[in-house]
């Protein structure tokens, strides 16, 4: 079975992003990082164990801390997918709602 999820496949590795960090950084660890990064350590470890991605807000937090471009963070966890696809139902209003300025 082959997995489509990017967590799934074999090149995404969130560590080698991680550790990059880290070193451009000069800190000591992953509590350090989630200091630098305003994030709770849980969020680091989970990141590392793969039971959370890298979502956007925090890819954007490494790149103003890191000043690395985003195309690089993406490159260094192996995310080196040319585009990115959102579905369509997302932009849709979920059935039954209501949105009026009244």
């Amino acid at each position: 079975m082959t997995g489509t999820r990017l967590a799934d496949q074999v090149e995404y590795d969130p560590n080698n992003l991680l550790d990059a960090l880290i070193e451009k950084l000069n800190l000591k660890n992953d509590a350090a990082l989630s200091r630098a990064l305003e994030v709770a350590p849980p969020v680091i470890s989970k990141i590392r164990h793969r039971r959370l991605p890298v979502g956007a807000s925090l890819l954007i937090r490494m790149h103003e801390v890191s000043d690395l471009s985003i195309k690089d963070l993406r490159i260094l966890m192996g995310d080196r997918r040319d585009k990115f696809r959102i579905s369509d139902k997302q932009f849709k209003p979920k059935e039954g709602s209501t949105d009026q300025n009244d």
